[in-house]
Parts: structure tokens; C-alpha cells; sequence
């Protein structure tokens, strides 16, 4: 014998009724034996208080409520039944809509209602569903009986949450279904007391009445079928990634719900734990899914320690602290028996071994009534100054993480301790019982959903991580990241276990937020029909209101107004990858700031492509240094236009006059749109800079002494082409420059030097053994001269632009603080 159980939206309309009848059906014809408890239609209940409170405030719009209700059973009767089965159903439900129009009547005349009235009044929902659809199911070839429960459940006169009396109930039970061999159609939620008189069950009132049935006839097992495919890991409307558990214990199942999961309403099934029948959470509009099974055994999944993750999401926090409190017992024992006696439920309690203070945390609608209790209890201490008036803080949230197998597991707390801080979310409070079965954490309110999110990747996806990008930026090298990024997603998913979601996403016009991802096929096309207009500060605030978890911001631009909002992008806990050399050269103190809040909120600022694009030159330079190598000079071609310019002019068969091969790099896309942007030295001076501070030395920007290297006349001019005119006049001097360095056997290079604490960056001639000399095309090249590579020091050679470079750049520092 099994008991099964359908509410809500099971029975929410003719054709979800006829499909669970279908359910019904197969297992009749597999030879299985059952009960079946019913819920009142979908919304029913509530369409029932609702009428007897207006009834009873004299208003008489009660009526069109109970005609559409009264009309809904009789559409029902009409969709479920055929003509020749509606007469005998038709004039019972009739019947019962006059008997509750009376009771509404003398509610409406008395202007009063009593709990006992109400009882009566909500009892129709369940009677007139389980009625009809007896009258459907036997229709469909299931010998069926209509069972009112009112029968066989007996109860005290506790009205709205009436105490059963097993033992007599247990009795009737037993006596009717020996009697009657049909498959019994039973109302949940209700009972009577032992002269009559209608009662419900309260809150979960039909899984009860399945527990008491299941209980009373040693059910095989309990089956509640419900609209969800059995117990998840998590909220899905939380974490996108929960997924259903196929076993649990009654413990973990209690504990969960006990912290917000709506798996089931512990105090219902208690019958059925007594006895130890399993209960099983089926979906009615997937049956052919397992479900979730819940028995006394937690499983042997020592891959999975972690059941579930569950959440309250408002709790206040209150504290009772004081010298008073240390050593003395009892004090525990007073402030709960208080609390108790005051009526205020308890949601966790913490308490450090000082014994000088103890947390509790209660509903936000009894943080007034707690703080009151407490403090008339202590008002003694109070007077006296052996304790401090109790604080509340509010806006916080309760994330359990539960879990029988825990205990055998060591480390748990420090894997959810360290997905919590790596996310830079803050724990208000913890507790945790010896038996391990729960870990308890209070953090803000704001946090609760990317808490619940990091909490389950650590635990369930641990092989796969998701990244949250967040890109301002979408030119050249913006648009090239975004392609990468699409070629490598299914290597990424199946070699790395990572999925990278675009979630935010911004040009110079328009931004777009979509928190389950942008598309990255069509992402040009959303962004253009995004009808939010660009603006940074509210792009900030959109990332840390969605608060996701493992998220970057990914800054494609050159802008300082972008830079500028860097320390607000650190501070909500969201790491930074960016070409942008803005913050990273910007004053020293600014500098180190932005160094030390990244360090605080646990997350990275990544600016490997300010220096050589795509090459690895801050990375390295990092490494020899917590190496412990110890840095004797850094030398530099850091920018790839110089070197395609004296590379070109400074070659042996080179013909070309200095001003036509600056010419041709402009033509070429090489220079800015003035070369002389490039010929200042401005960009190189920002990138020997960076790597200055990257060695421990604080140093500004006019620390870096820069050659200038073009004639005054030059550099005079507004204009481009007045420029060029003026440069094409001083190409003797240059050529002048270049065969000096020729005959001695030497090659112009403009260069960045660091060396004894100095900056510099100049036009330097190299011979053949310097690595410089051999440098072509547009390549940057770096060499380091340090105490390991002293004789030969470590050269880095490359493109050091370019959109293709620098977007792979990117992207690996992005896969870099992923594995961090």
C-alpha cells in the first residue's frame, strides 16, 4: 500500500487533474495498491478565507467571489466528466456550495467570524476537489470511493491547527479501509472532533493527513506529487545550477525546510518518521522523473558531503554581551527561558568560549519583542553595567549548508569559509552543532544570492566553475576577446570545466545586463537594440547590485573616467583584467591604494597588457621577484610603432628618408592619428613606470626622464601635415643619427631603462651583442639583468600590439584569476 498526495498546482485545472488521473491510472494497472489524498484546487483555500473575511466585515461583494468559485467546480465537473457521470456530482456540489453560502450568510449577518466557522468554511476546498475528482478517476475504469476524512480523523477542538488523536484515529482508519477495498479519494487538511465538528490541521495540512493515512495503514511509502522534480540542492530561482537530489535523509530533509527549502513541512510528516516510511517527492508533470526519496538513511554520497544549501532571507541579529556574563551559569538558561515565555522563536544561536557574549538571531517582526524580553530579564545586569543593552542588526540572512555525510569529511567549514571570502563575502555569525548535520552562517542580505551561488559551486560543480564578464570596451580589441572567448567555450566547458558568462556588457552609446548571460553569437545585435544609455557610474552600480559570484570586469578602453572607477569595482569584491594603463600609471598613491584594496577584497587587478600586449613580461618579472631573484636592470622596446620605425630606418638596405618611414607606419595604422603621441615617449615613460612599481619602487611619472628626440621646430606646429613638413626638413639630422651608428657597427633603438633605482627612456645605439640589435618588424622585446641571469640575461621577445595579441592577453589573465 502506498499513500499518494496531490495539491497545488496538481490540481490546478481540469487538464492537470486529468493528467495526474493518468498517473493514477498506470499504477492501477501495474497491480499497485493505493490511497489518494487530495488538496483543494489551486488558490482555492485562500479564494475561501478571502470570502469569509469580507463576509465578515459586512461587505457583500463575498458573493461574486463565491459565485466564481462555485461556477469554477461546476466547469470542472463539465471538463472531467461526461454527461451521463455529471448528475449524482452535480447535485452533491451543489449542496455543499449551499451549505457554505448559509454559513456566509450568518457570518455576514454577525459580522463576525470564529475560528470554528472558518474551519468549516475552508473545509469545502478539499471536499468538493477530492469529490470530483473520485467521480473522474472512477471514470477512467479506477474503482474509486470518496473518503472524508472528517471520518476517520479525530481530532481536538484546537480550531485551525487541531491536534489529531492517533490512537483513535489510527483505529477508524484501520476499520474503514479493511471494509472498503476501492481506492479511497481522501480530503486532506481536515478532520473532526469526537462530536462533529469540523477542524483543519494547519499549515502543510494535506502531506499531514497523507503522514497519518501512510502511518496508520504501514504505508511501503508516502509519495507527495508536487510541480517540481523532487528536492533540488538549492532555490533554482536562486542558483541557476541546482539540480535534484535522488536521496536524502528525514534529518536533512527537515533541516533544510527548517531554513526556507519548501520540501516539506516537518511537523506533517513526523507520523510517518515514527514509523520510518520513506516519503518521495515526485514531479506530476514529469512522472516519469524518480524524484527525490527520503528515507531514515542519509546515502553513501561521500562525493557529495553537502545535501543542500537553503537560505532565511531576513533575520535580525541580537547580542547579549557583558562582563557580567563570564562564568556565571545559568545565564543561557534565562535568556531563552524568557525568550520562550515571550513568545519569540529562536532561529540560531552562537556562542563564542569567552562566555562573554551570546548571538541569536530571530524574525525581523520579533527583534523589538526579543530586545525587550532579553533586557527586562537582565534589567539587574543592566543597572548595574554587567551586561551592554542588546543591539539588533538587521538586513541580514541566514545560508545553512546541510549534510549528514559532512561529519565524515574533513574540511568542510574551511571549503565553505574559503568560497564565502574568495567572493568577498562577509560572515556575521556561524553555528554548527556536533553532530555536523548544519553549518549555519549569517551574512547581509545583499549577499545571500551570490553566497548561495559560490556555496554550491564549491560543493556541487566543483569541476566546473563559472565566470561572470563584465566588458566595457567592444572595439577592436574588445570585439576580438568576445570571438575568442566563443571559439574556446566548448573546449573550455569540456577540458577546463569553465563556462565564461558575458553578463554585462558596454560601448561608448549603449550597456546591457542580461544575469543568465549574452549570447556571444549575436552579442553586436543585443547591444545595439539595448535601450539603456551608457553611463559608468550606473554600469558600476548594475554589477554590484547583481552581485554575482567569481565576476570581472574587463576594461577594453584607454578612458580615465573608466580608470576612476576602478577602486569601486574592487571594493564589491569583482576583479579587474584590463589594457588600460590609466590606473596602473597613475600617482603612486592612487596606485598603491587601488594594490591594497584588491589585497583586502581578497580579489586581482591584472594589468599584464599594459607592458607588450599579449607577451608576458609583468608575469615574469613577478615571478623572478617572489622567486627571490633579486632585479639588476630592465631594459625595453616597449612600443611596437618605435620599433617598427628605427627597425625599418636603422636596417642596412634601408633607402628611406626618417620622415617617409614615419609616414609609412602611419599609413599603416602603426602611429595615433599624430605621431608625435608615439615620438614623445609619453606611452613608453607609462610602461617603464608600471614596471618600476612592480619591482617595490614608488615612483611617479616625472621620475622617468625621456629623451625627446624630435627637433623643437617639430614639435611646435599644430597640425599633422605641418608636422610632417616640418620632420621631412630634419631628415639629415636623423640620417646623420643613423650612419654614425652604422659605421660603428651599431643600430639605433628607442629604449626604456630601470637600473640602480633610475629611470629612463632614451634613443640608444646597440651592437650586435646586445639582443637589441637583432629586433625587427614591430616586435617589442624586454631583457632582464638579474643575479640568476646575470651572463645572459632572460630576453621576451614579440608582437607587443595588435587586437588578436592583446585580446589573448586578456583572456588569459581572465583564466588566470579564474584558477585563483
Amino acid at each position: 500500500m502506498k499513500v499518494l498526495k496531490f495539491g497545488g498546482t496538481s490540481v490546478g485545472t481540469p487538464d492537470t487533474i486529468k493528467g495526474l488521473i493518468e498517473i493514477l491510472r498506470g499504477a492501477y494497472e501495474r497491480g499497485e495498491r493505493f490511497a489518494v489524498v487530495f488538496s483543494a484546487f489551486s488558490k482555492v483555500t485562500d479564494t475561501l478565507i478571502e470570502m469569509a473575511t469580507l463576509a465578515s466585515k459586512g461587505n457583500a461583494e463575498y458573493n461574486t467571489v463565491f459565485e466564481k468559485v462555485k461556477k469554477r467546480h461546476l466547469d470542472a465537473i463539465e471538463a472531467l466528466l461526461e454527461p451521463a457521470q455529471r448528475s449524482a456530482v452535480q447535485t452533491a456540489i451543489e449542496a455543499n456550495f449551499a451549505a457554505l453560502g448559509n454559513v456566509l450568510q450568518g457570518i455576514f449577518l454577525l459580522h463576525e467570524i470564529s475560528p470554528r466557522s472558518l474551519d468549516f468554511v475552508v473545509s469545502f476546498g478539499e471536499r468538493n476537489a477530492a469529490l470530483i475528482i473520485a467521480h473522474a478517476m472512477r471514470q477512467r475504469g479506477i474503482p474509486t470511493e470518496f473518503l472524508d476524512a472528517r471520518r476517520v480523523v479525530r481530532t481536538d477542538a484546537h480550531f485551525g491547527s487541531a491536534k489529531v488523536d492517533f490512537e483513535t484515529t489510527n483505529q477508524l482508519i484501520q476499520a474503514h479501509f479493511a471494509a472498503h477495498p476501492q481506492v479511497q479519494s481522501i480530503t486532506g487538511f481536515i478532520g473532526s472532533t469526537a462530536d462533529g465538528i469540523t477542524t483543519t490541521l494547519g499549515r502543510g495540512g494535506s502531506d499531514y493527513t497523507a503522514a497519518i493515512f501512510g502511518a496508520a495503514l504501514d504505508a511501503e511509502a508516502i509519495e507527495i506529487w508536487t510541480d517540481v522534480d523532487g528536492v533540488m540542492t538549492a532555490d533554482p530561482r536562486r542558483v541557476k545550477k541546482a539540480f535534484t537530489l535522488p536521496a536524502m535523509s528525514y534529518r536533512e530533509a527537515m533541516e533544510m525546510s527548517h531554513f526556507g527549502a519548501k520540501v516539506i513541512y516537518p511537523p506533517t510528516i513526523q507520523p510517518a518518521l515514527n514509523k520510518q516510511i520513506p516519503l518521495v517527492i515526485r514531479n506530476t508533470f514529469n512522472p516519469a522523473f524518480p524524484g527525490t526519496f527520503i528515507s531514515t538513511q542519509a546515502g553513501e554520497d561521500h562525493a557529495h558531503p553537502v545535501k543542500g544549501i537553503s537560505s532565511i532571507n531576513q533575520i535580525c541579529l541580537l547580542t547579549l554581551q557583558g562582563s557580567g556574563l563570564f562564568g556565571v551559569p545559568g545565564i543561557a538558561a534565562r535568556l531563552f527561558n524568557a525568550l520562550a515565555l515571550g513568545g519569540v522563536n529562536v532561529v540560531i544561536i552562537t556562542q563564542g568560549s569567552s562566555e562573554s557574549s551570546i548571538t541569536f538571531a530571530v524574525s525581523p517582526q520579533q527583534a523589538k519583542l526579543a530586545q525587550k524580553t532579553a533586557e527586562k530579564e537582565f534589567q539587574y545586569e543592566l543597572r548595574s553595567g554587567l551586561v551592554e543593552p542588546l543591539k539588533i542588526e538587521d538586513n541580514l540572512a541566514v545560508v545553512a549548508v546541510v549534510g549528514e555525510n559532512m561529519r565524515y569529511q574533513p574540511g568542510i567549514a574551511g571549503h565553505l569559509f574559503s568560497a564565502l571570502g574568495k567572493n568577498g563575502i562577509n560572515i556575521v555569525a556561524i553555528a554548527q552543532g556536533s553532530s555536523e548535520l548544519n553549518i549555519s552562517i549569517v551574512v547581509g542580505a545583499a549577499d545571500e544570492t551570490k553566497a548561495l551561488n559560490a556555496i554550491h559551486e564549491a560543493f556541487f560543480l566543483s569541476d566546473t566553475k563559472t565566470l561572470h564578464l563584465f566588458v566595457v570596451g567592444v572595439g577592436l580589441i574588445g570585439a576580438t576577446l568576445l570571438r575568442q572567448i566563443l571559439q574556446q567555450t566548448e573546449y573550455l566547458r569540456s577540458k577546463r570545466h569553465l563556462e565564461i558568462k558575458l553578463v554585462g556588457l558596454a560601448n561608448s552609446r549603449k550597456m546591457l545586463f542580461k544575469a543568465d548571460g549574452i549570447a556571444l553569437e549575436n552579442w553586436r545585435e543585443q547591444l545595439d537594440s539595448a535601450t539603456e544609455d551608457f553611463s559608468m557610474p550606473q554600469f558600476v552600480r548594475h554589477m554590484r547590485s547583481l552581485n554575482l559570484p567569481n565576476a570581472i570586469f574587463v576594461d577594453n578602453t584607454a578612458s580615465a573616467e573608466v580608470a576612476g572607477f576602478y577602486e569601486q569595482i574592487l571594493e564589491g569584491s569583482i576583479s579587474i583584467s584590463t589594457p588600460n594603463k590609466q590606473a596602473a600609471s597613475s600617482p603612486y598613491l592612487q596606485y598603491h591604494r587601488l594594490k591594497q584594496l584588491a589585497a583586502r577584497r581578497g580579489v586581482q587587478w591584472r594589468y599584464e597588457t599594459n607592458v607588450g600586449a599579449g607577451l608576458p613580461i609583468i608575469t615574469t618579472l613577478s615571478d623572478l621577484i617572489h622567486s627571490g631573484d633579486r632585479i639588476l636592470k630592465i631594459e625595453g622596446v616597449f612600443s611596437g610603432t618605435l620599433s617598427y620605425i628605427f627597425n625599418t630606418f636603422c636596417s642596412a638596405d634601408n633607402h628611406e628618408a626618417f620622415s617617409a618611414i614615419v609616414a609609412e607606419a602611419k599609413r599603416r595604422g602603426l602611429t595615433e592619428p599624430d605621431p608625435r603621441d608615439d615620438l614623445s615617449g609619453a606611452d613608453v615613460r607609462r610602461k617603464l613606470l608600471i614596471l618600476a612599481r612592480e619591482t617595490g619602487l614608488a615612483l611617479e611619472s616625472n621620475d622617468v626622464a625621456v629623451e625627446n628626440i624630435l627637433p623643437q621646430p617639430c614639435l611646435a606646429v599644430h597640425s599633422v601635415e605641418e608636422f610632417f613638413h616640418e620632420l621631412e626638413k630634419h631628415d639629415a639630422h636623423f640620417e646623420q643619427m643613423r650612419r654614425d651608428a652604422l659605421d660603428a657597427g651599431k643600430v639605433l633603438r628607442f629604449v626604456a631603462k630601470l637600473e640602480d633605482g633610475r629611470a629612463s627612456v632614451e634613443l640608444l645605439p646597440y651592437d650586435q651583442q646586445h639582443p637589441f640589435y637583432f629586433l625587427s618588424g614591430s616586435d617589442n622585446m624586454v631583457v632582464f639583468t638579474t643575479e640568476r641571469y646575470r651572463e645572459r640575461p632572460l630576453v621576451v621577445r614579440g608582437p607587443g600590439a595588435g587586437a588578436e595579441v592583446t585580446a589573448a592577453g586578456i583572456f588569459a589573465e581572465v583564466m588566470s584569476i579564474s584558477q585563483q
